[in-house]
């Protein structure tokens, strides 16, 4: 992906010169409405696809918007930031750079489109191609065009995310910070404590992504961004799970313990300073990242005021076939709601003595202990009254019971 290559030689240069967090940024949130439909709602839309200027701060800013085919007045849409990286543009994150569309949006534009349930995309442009936030004027730009799309569009004022890469990935954190009443979640592709973080005491829904050997932004940074959410989510600390150096993998970990709504996701892969690291090796818009943060992101349904992940009513049946040091487990997941699960994740607590070895039909991390279960691409969705199987082969020391508290994204599921 060739655009990754210009990434690294602006990024490598000035990055690290940012370091210091500026002061002074109002922590007063954007004036987003007391009701999940915005202002724009049931209008004509005041707004269309392309560049736009504003002003903010006393300054002529600019952002891109992208707006999904045949956009419906009435229905109440997702909102994602996407914010450049150092020597980046707005236009780099619309457009995709040498990957076009696959890779607009960090490929989640393509996974909206795909997925059909509508998204609305807009990429700020930072001034000099950075996200300096000085005096607090990025995170203040970004409650302008926030008031400026709610008022022009009908927007799901419960769905307003944040995503990017390094500089981008400080300013998406320099938000979970501030605007934590804002924005439902945020995801952090190898950042650090770039643009300022004002407040960081509320919780929010985080995501961090990050390479072992990122030689510009080091992990223990993105580490640190992570822990903020740990504690300010209520989760239980742990040093989670990260690739051996050489295996050129990932490893994905849902934290556990989190308050109910507010999930910290920690994702480590075996590489640098990127957003899009393919397994084996090398980048490009085929990453698993884009899958994930978008799982991430759209684990959250819910159009109250107050969201938390929609509830995830559901039913399992499991079987177990057992041998001497060995299992095999059949899982069955029914939706028994009343809405469709899109993207989902399944935990369920092993007995002692039982570890996973392999599986099917789902990713398992970890492998003993408290699992969590995530879709893959081809089950990603669940209709209401419909099923998904899924299964894995595990050791045991003598234990050969069935796993307990199941859960699909964040709610009970009745076992039977």
């Amino acid at each position: 992906m060739g655009k990754h290559r210009s990434w690294l030689g602006s990024v490598a240069v000035a990055a690290l010169l940012v370091l210091t967090a500026p002061s002074g940024v109002d922590t007063a949130a954007a004036d987003v409405g007391s009701t999940a439909a915005s202002a724009g709602c049931g209008s004509a839309p005041g707004l269309t696809s392309g560049s736009h200027t504003i002003q903010s701060s006393g300054q002529n800013r600019t952002y891109i918007l992208r707006l999904p085919a045949n956009y419906d007045q009435n229905h109440q849409y997702r909102l994602v930031f996407g914010f450049h990286w150092r020597g980046g543009t707005a236009n780099d994150v619309d457009s995709g750079g040498t990957d076009g569309y696959n890779w607009s949006y960090y490929g989640l534009r393509r996974l909206a489109d795909s997925a059909g349930n509508g998204t609305i995309f807009v990429a700020p442009q930072g001034i000099g191609n950075g996200w300096a936030n000085s005096g607090g004027q990025d995170v203040t730009l970004t409650d302008d065009i926030l008031r400026q799309l709610q008022a022009g569009l009908c927007i799901d004022t419960t769905q307003i995310f944040a995503g990017g890469f390094s500089y981008g990935g400080g300013m998406s954190y320099a938000l979970a910070c501030s605007r934590a009443n804002v924005f439902r979640a945020v995801a952090v592709y190898s950042g650090a404590q770039l643009s300022g973080c004002a407040g960081g005491t509320q919780p929010i829904a985080y995501m961090g992504i990050h390479g072992l050997t990122d030689n510009v932004l080091g992990i223990s940074l993105g580490r640190g961004l992570r822990d903020t959410f740990v504690r300010n989510n209520g989760c239980t600390a742990q040093n989670p799970p990260e690739p051996g150096q050489g295996s050129r993998g990932h490893v994905v970990t849902a934290y556990s313990g989190c308050r109910s709504g507010y999930p910290v996701v920690w994702a480590a892969f075996d590489g640098g300073h990127t957003p899009g690291p393919i397994d084996g090796g090398g980048d490009g818009w085929r990453t698993w990242t884009s899958g994930e943060v978008w799982k991430f992101f759209t684990q959250f349904q819910s159009s109250d005021p107050d969201p938390d992940p929609e509830p995830g009513a559901c039913r399992v049946t499991d079987t177990v076939n057992a041998w001497n040091s060995g299992l095999t487990e059949e899982i069955t997941i029914t939706n028994t709601g009343t809405a469709a699960v899109s993207g989902w994740s399944l935990v369920f607590t092993l007995p002692a003595g039982q570890t996973i070895t392999s599986g099917w039909n789902a990713s398992y991390s970890p492998t003993a202990g408290q699992v969590t279960a995530r879709n893959v691409t081809h089950n990603q969705g669940i209709a209401p009254g419909a099923s998904v199987s899924i299964g894995f082969q595990a050791s045991h020391t003598g234990n050969t019971g069935e796993p307990t508290a199941f859960t699909l994204n964040g709610a009970s599921c009745a076992v039977v």
